[in-house]
Protein backbone atom coordinates (compact mmCIF):
# COMPACT_ATOMS: atom_id res chain seq x y z
CA UNK A 1 0.00 0.00 0.00
CA UNK A 2 1.37 3.49 -0.79
CA UNK A 3 1.63 6.29 2.41
CA UNK A 4 -0.68 8.35 0.30
CA UNK A 5 -3.49 5.51 1.08
CA UNK A 6 -2.48 5.19 4.40
CA UNK A 7 -2.78 8.52 5.99
CA UNK A 8 -6.07 9.47 7.93
CA UNK A 9 -8.04 11.97 6.11
CA UNK A 10 -11.42 13.40 8.21
CA UNK A 11 -14.95 13.01 6.87
CA UNK A 12 -14.30 15.11 3.52
CA UNK A 13 -10.91 13.34 2.83
CA UNK A 14 -8.89 16.14 3.65
CA UNK A 15 -5.86 15.94 5.95
CA UNK A 16 -3.97 19.51 7.28
CA UNK A 17 -0.74 20.56 5.71
CA UNK A 18 1.61 22.83 8.19
CA UNK A 19 3.67 24.40 5.82
CA UNK A 20 7.18 25.38 7.24
CA UNK A 21 9.60 27.19 5.68
CA UNK A 22 12.77 24.73 5.51
CA UNK A 23 15.79 27.37 6.29
CA UNK A 24 13.81 29.00 8.93
CA UNK A 25 11.61 26.79 10.38
CA UNK A 26 9.09 29.45 10.05
CA UNK A 27 5.61 28.57 9.98
CA UNK A 28 3.93 30.03 6.80
CA UNK A 29 1.02 28.38 6.42
CA UNK A 30 -1.60 26.14 7.13
CA UNK A 31 -3.65 24.69 4.06
CA UNK A 32 -5.59 21.86 3.68
CA UNK A 33 -4.70 18.27 1.19
CA UNK A 34 -6.87 15.41 -0.32
CA UNK A 35 -5.16 12.07 -2.01
CA UNK A 36 -4.86 13.92 -5.31
CA UNK A 37 -3.37 17.10 -4.62
CA UNK A 38 -0.90 15.33 -2.07
CA UNK A 39 0.17 12.99 -5.10
CA UNK A 40 0.37 16.31 -7.83
CA UNK A 41 2.31 17.88 -4.78
CA UNK A 42 4.90 14.67 -4.51
CA UNK A 43 5.11 14.47 -8.37
CA UNK A 44 5.94 18.47 -9.41
CA UNK A 45 7.73 18.84 -6.16
CA UNK A 46 5.54 22.32 -5.60
CA UNK A 47 2.59 22.53 -3.22
CA UNK A 48 -0.74 21.62 -4.58
CA UNK A 49 -4.08 22.38 -2.15
CA UNK A 50 -7.50 21.27 -2.18
CA UNK A 51 -9.81 24.89 -2.16
CA UNK A 52 -12.44 24.17 0.62
CA UNK A 53 -14.07 26.93 -0.62
CA UNK A 54 -13.25 27.06 -4.39
CA UNK A 55 -13.83 23.39 -4.22
CA UNK A 56 -10.77 22.64 -6.76
CA UNK A 57 -7.41 22.14 -6.57
CA UNK A 58 -4.89 25.23 -5.80
CA UNK A 59 -1.48 25.15 -6.83
CA UNK A 60 0.36 27.46 -4.44
CA UNK A 61 1.66 30.31 -6.81
CA UNK A 62 0.05 29.64 -9.97
CA UNK A 63 -1.99 32.73 -9.95
CA UNK A 64 0.63 35.32 -7.86
CA UNK A 65 4.14 33.30 -8.98
CA UNK A 66 4.85 33.19 -5.44
CA UNK A 67 6.00 29.59 -5.38
CA UNK A 68 6.53 26.52 -2.60
CA UNK A 69 9.30 24.52 -4.22
CA UNK A 70 9.11 21.60 -1.76
CA UNK A 71 11.96 20.26 0.41
CA UNK A 72 10.31 17.35 2.53
CA UNK A 73 7.00 15.95 3.33
CA UNK A 74 6.48 14.14 6.43
CA UNK A 75 3.68 13.11 8.61
CA UNK A 76 2.94 12.87 12.75
CA UNK A 77 2.96 9.85 14.63
CA UNK A 78 -1.06 9.26 14.09
CA UNK A 79 -0.87 9.93 10.08
CA UNK A 80 -3.33 12.72 10.27
CA UNK A 81 -1.36 15.98 9.34
CA UNK A 82 1.50 16.73 7.26
CA UNK A 83 4.31 19.17 7.66
CA UNK A 84 5.38 20.46 4.37
CA UNK A 85 8.72 21.87 4.36
CA UNK A 86 9.15 24.29 1.28
CA UNK A 87 11.57 26.92 -0.35
CA UNK A 88 9.36 29.77 -0.55
CA UNK A 89 9.33 32.26 -3.20
CA UNK A 90 7.75 35.48 -2.26
CA UNK A 91 4.33 36.05 0.04
CA UNK A 92 3.28 32.78 1.02
CA UNK A 93 0.05 34.83 2.25
CA UNK A 94 -2.65 36.13 0.37
CA UNK A 95 -2.63 39.39 2.22
CA UNK A 96 0.83 39.59 1.02
CA UNK A 97 3.05 38.75 3.82
CA UNK A 98 5.98 36.13 3.73
CA UNK A 99 3.49 34.25 6.84
CA UNK A 100 0.07 33.77 7.24
CA UNK A 101 1.03 34.28 11.01
CA UNK A 102 1.78 38.00 10.68
CA UNK A 103 0.08 39.27 13.61
CA UNK A 104 0.25 38.40 17.41
CA UNK A 105 -1.73 39.26 20.34
CA UNK A 106 -0.13 41.74 22.75
CA UNK A 107 -2.20 41.89 25.52
CA UNK A 108 -5.56 43.50 24.39
CA UNK A 109 -3.94 44.70 21.28
CA UNK A 110 -3.07 43.04 18.08
CA UNK A 111 0.51 44.43 16.79
CA UNK A 112 1.97 43.29 12.97
CA UNK A 113 5.07 41.77 13.27
CA UNK A 114 6.61 41.61 9.82
CA UNK A 115 6.62 43.80 6.56
CA UNK A 116 4.20 43.84 3.82
CA UNK A 117 5.43 41.66 0.80
CA UNK A 118 3.73 42.92 -2.11
CA UNK A 119 0.12 44.40 -2.36
CA UNK A 120 -2.68 41.56 -2.76
CA UNK A 121 -4.93 43.87 -5.51
CA UNK A 122 -1.54 44.03 -7.66
CA UNK A 123 -1.10 39.98 -7.67
CA UNK A 124 -5.00 39.22 -6.84
CA UNK A 125 -6.54 42.15 -8.55
CA UNK A 126 -9.67 43.80 -6.81
CA UNK A 127 -11.86 41.42 -4.69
Amino acid sequence: MNIVDELKYDSNGLIPAVVQEASTGRVLMVAWMNKESLRRTLEIGETVFWSRSRKEFWHKGATSGHTQKVKDVAFDCDKDVLLVQVEQSGAACHEGFKSCFFRSIRGEAVEVTEPKLVDPEKVYGKK
